[in-house]
């Protein structure tokens, strides 16, 4: 782990009660707990471990911590242990009270603000773990400090003894907090291993060195699981661990790290062949931007503008051809690393980066650090260069192919009335476009709408899969132009009429443009169904991301069974669901219909199980981590065999109902 500057050493030597300035009390974070952490579902309640983790991150960002442990316990309580200073115990000199319990029971009081022991931060908002305690049925801190270990209990945030009890400690110093997630607040209660794995992977490869132990207790014995976290080489392992099952253009990634004006930058790029989309992840002090900001506007600009003007000077472009940013960035993986000093995010849960002097001292860095790697790497640059080439081109192609089609002007009215069955209301927002398999399903779905706001457009067969294919190719599959011109707004990757991103399009104008703000995908409970399925949400993760970020795509719910007996019918919606109602009925007399598809319901019985909004079920299709999504997508969908063969083979064993 890289030691702290003799800067940071001064600045944070005398990290005592001093440091800690208080701004407000907690009071509101149980009234409303989503202004906080975000949400009081799953989100929200993995957010409290973040939370708490993150303080520890600071501690290594300040050159005082290596080693952290994450527990989840069988409770499903949380511990977490870091080798770092020790939160001060010494009165603070405003509430003459221990500044540990300042910290723990004081919204926006911390050692991030003003004269601060941190250069550094994720938690500037110093909201993070006040607001964990206050949304904790209980907490208990231990600090390990100056020879003594000092604890203290607290019951949804209040402390429930007067003062830190001391106690003979051990060598070193450090800090556990110890808690469990308040059901009084949380909708859901059980964290997900997957999601914190990933996580502290993620913080492990940002902060090269720093050990990160997760253990999960919550397993049989045997099967207990601990996973070790340390990374010698950072974000570019992190670039080679994400593009692990890619082709690489060339080896290694670039990487470079610099600092200017107390603003660290550290980047680590590599593209991939026969690999179309780009993934760029950035950092700011190890929180994730993921709607991006200025340190990414930085970045993009300088590598377009590098790479264009490397083109130009060795006379591998034609006087014409000038290279947009996502011609460069296709199959690009990059990793934005940044720390900066007083850091300006959106908001409590920090999804995008506002300061405005990031943006020109990423752009410097960058271009200075690419300009000097592709001067010195020749056979790379060229690579790159042609691939950009043959995007930019494909591109140019697709935008006339667009043109013509516009032409025609024939295209809304030519493609769309022997498919889509619209409706009648004109406000957008209420009206909902289902997505059908096949002509027959789309026979029955269209007989038992409401018409007045329910759309119907059935799709022919499986439409293609676009992991494998060009944007060319794309736009001139019939399925997918007919869905795009029905859904509206140019949703393919905000694709304007001129076949270019339209990015810098508002969310407002955006969906102005969008003709149904529910859409739909309603394909039968059987194997060609869930690959229909697959295909349709593999096209709006990678082509109308958009959507899913705005939570406009829904999955439909249709019944797997209908049980009869005498004048009792039911509709079941999963097998655990029909074992339970079995039990309930006994099986004398008992008739169960099981439904392959959608078609085999009359109009009548898909409206009352499927599209009444009154008695439906609806899967919301949510984003949680574009990170994991696209690996899965790769494996999945793309073109490698070897990835996805092992994937069915670690996941054979949760397999339930196989259909076949």
């Amino acid at each position: 782990m890289a030691k702290a500057s003799p800067k940071q050493q001064a600045s944070s030597s005398s990290y005592d009660a001093s440091k800690i300035k208080i701004l407000g009390g907690i009071e509101a974070v149980r009234k409303r707990p989503a202004m906080y952490i975000g949400s009081t579902s799953k989100a929200g309640l993995h957010h409290l471990i973040y939370e708490v983790v993150d303080n520890s991150i600071d501690e290594a960002l300040a050159g005082h911590c290596n080693t952290i442990e994450v527990v989840i316990d069988k409770d499903n309580c949380v511990k977490v242990t870091d080798n770092g200073r020790g939160i001060p115990i010494d009165k603070h000199p405003q509430t003459k009270r221990p500044a540990a319990e300042v910290v723990l029971t004081t919204l926006h009081a911390g050692g991030k603000f003003g004269d601060s022991a941190y250069k550094v931060s994720g938690g500037l908002h110093g909201v993070g773990v006040s607001c964990v305690n206050a949304l904790s049925e209980w907490m208990e801190v231990e600090i390990n400090k100056d020879g003594k270990i000092y604890t203290q209990h607290f019951d949804r945030g209040k402390p429930q003894k007067e003062r830190l009890e001391a106690a003979k400690g051990k060598a070193g110093t450090g800090t556990i907090i110890y808690f469990k997630p308040d059901k009084e607040i949380f909708t859901e209660l059980v964290f997900d291993h997957k999601t914190v794995a990933h996580r502290l992977r993620e913080l492990a490869f940002l902060n090269k060195g720093v050990k990160i132990i997760f253990t999960d207790e919550r397993e049989k014995e045997k099967d207990k699981r601990t996973e070790v976290y340390q990374y010698e080489g950072g974000v570019v392992e992190y670039v080679e661990h994400l593009n692990e099952k890619k082709e690489r253009l060339y080896k290694p990634p670039i990487f470079f790290v610099a600092e200017k004006d107390d603003i660290y930058v550290e980047i680590a790029m590599q593209h991939c062949k026969d690999y179309y989309d780009e993934n760029t992840f950035s950092f700011v002090n190890c929180i994730k931007t993921k709607e991006g900001g200025t340190h990414e506007v930085g970045f993009k600009s300088a590598l377009t503008k590098s790479i264009n003007n490397y083109a130009r000077k060795n006379n591998l472009t034609k006087e014409n051809e000038s290279l947009s940013g996502d011609d460069v960035r296709e199959g690009l993986t990059a990793v934005i690393n940044t720390r900066v000093p007083s850091p300006q995010f959106e908001g409590q849960t920090k999804t995008k980066l506002g300061n405005s002097e990031v943006k020109g001292i990423v752009d410097s860095i960058v271009t200075d650090n690419v300009n000097t790697y592709l001067d010195k790497n020749p056979a790379a640059a060229k690579a790159i260069i042609e691939r950009a080439l043959m995007a930019y081109r494909v591109r140019a192609a697709a935008r006339k192919a667009q043109e013509l089609e516009r032409k025609k002007s024939a295209l809304d009215t030519a493609l769309l009335p022997g498919k889509l069955a619209d409706c009648t209301e004109s406000n957008a927002e209420k009206c909902e476009l289902f997505l059908v398999e096949g002509d027959s399903a789309g026979g029955s779905a269209k007989q038992g709408r409401d018409r007045r706001f329910q759309a119907i457009l059935p799709l022919r067969g499986k439409i293609l899969n676009v992991e494998k294919a060009r944007i060319d190719k794309i736009l001139t599959s019939q399925e997918i132009r007919t869905m795009i011109t029905a859904i509206g707004a140019g949703v393919i990757s905000g694709l304007s009429g001129d076949g270019e991103k339209n990015e810098e399009i508002g969310d407002e104008e955006f969906f102005k443009k969008l003709n149904y703000h529910k859409i739909v995908i309603m394909t039968d409970a059987d194997v060609d169904g869930a690959h229909i399925r697959t295909l349709l949400l593999t096209f709006f993760f990678r082509y109308a991301r958009r959507l899913i970020e705005a939570g406009k795509l829904y999955i439909a719910q249709p019944p797997l069974y209908l049980v009869k007996k005498g004048k009792t019918q039911e509709y079941v919606y999963s097998d655990k669901e029909l074992e339970k109602l079995t039990k309930q009925l006994g099986r004398e007399g008992l008739h169960i219909q099981r439904y392959k598809g959608l078609g085999e319901m009359n109009p009548g019985q898909l409206w009352e199980t499927t599209m009444n909004p009154d008695s439906r079920t609806l899967l919301q299709v949510e984003l949680e981590d574009a990170e994991e999504a696209d690996e899965i997508f790769k494996i999945l969908m793309g073109s490698e065999v070897e990835p996805r063969r092992q994937f069915i083979q670690d996941n054979a064993k949760y397999v339930q109902r196989l259909d076949v």
